[in-house]
């Protein structure tokens, strides 16, 4: 298989549903990289294409990959929830990489990152944190929320929220509300006791750096640490951020 670059056509792997889900995947040794990306984003992104291109320079295998409704994947947005992405997460993993894993997981995806590390057993060998947002859905939504917005998301279904990344708005459904309850994290502890790092920025308006310190304190892991970047915001796609990153997935392959 030819190395990737961002402009590299996408592989697909068909969910039994019909929903292809699209991927990049650069081959080489244990342990893999995956990258997963946040609400709304997709593997085009400056972490994921930065790490990529680290991970081939070292010989590393790494895997991006959009869930279902977000960039080359196909399936409605609106029909995604906190499973259904956990799911495409699993499944992408599973059908393309043997091993050994690290997985690195930005804003929403590293509430997916834990849901899959729980999932796969002894595989992950370390995870990273990028502004992880577990639990956003009740923590950093639902209990934003009025009760005028409330109503309306339980009698439409659906609302659409500002974003301060996109002039578009973005839709928050009341069945990923819902359904992301059944696996909310931080209100028990966190069965994982592979080597974790987390990376927030003390600037970060989305998530804040709070969510880091309660995820550490949640994880049965004995070897966490947290890092906050003072100056940054939610996104660490700046240089100096990127290169952090490197080094800390450096660390733990």
């Amino acid at each position: 298989m030819s190395d990737p670059s961002p402009d590299t056509p996408p592989s697909f792997i068909e969910c039994p549903d019909g929903v292809r889900i699209a991927y990049r995947h650069s081959p080489g040794r244990a342990p893999a990289v995956v990258f997963l990306p946040g609400y709304a984003s997709d593997m085009t992104g400056g972490k994921a294409t930065h790490l990529e291109a680290w991970c081939r320079a070292r010989g590393n295998a790494f895997l991006r990959f959009d869930y279902q409704g977000h960039g080359e994947s196909t399936g409605r947005f609106e029909d995604g929830t906190i499973g259904v992405w956990a799911q495409d997460a699993r499944t992408v993993i599973e059908s393309v990489i043997d091993g050994p894993l690290v997985l690195v997981g930005s804003s929403m995806g590293g509430w997916i990152m834990l849901l899959v590390a729980l999932s796969l057993s002894r595989r992950p060998r370390g995870l990273v944190g990028l502004a992880a947002a577990p639990d956003f859905t009740e923590d950093l939504v639902w209990k934003e929320l009025d009760e005028e917005a409330r109503a309306r998301l339980r009698s439409e279904g659906m609302l659409n929220l500002a974003s301060e990344y996109d002039e578009a708005p973005y839709p928050i459904t009341l069945a990923l509300i819902e359904e992301a309850r059944e696996r909310l994290l931080l209100r028990a502890p966190i069965a994982l006791h592979c080597p974790v790092r987390l990376l927030h920025g003390i600037e970060d308006q989305d998530v804040p750096w709070a969510t880091a310190l309660r995820l550490a304190e949640r994880l049965a892991s004995t070897d966490v640490r947290v890092t906050l970047i003072k100056g940054a915001g939610h996104r660490l796609s700046e240089p100096p951020q990127l290169d952090l990153l490197a080094a800390t997935v450096a660390e733990l392959l």
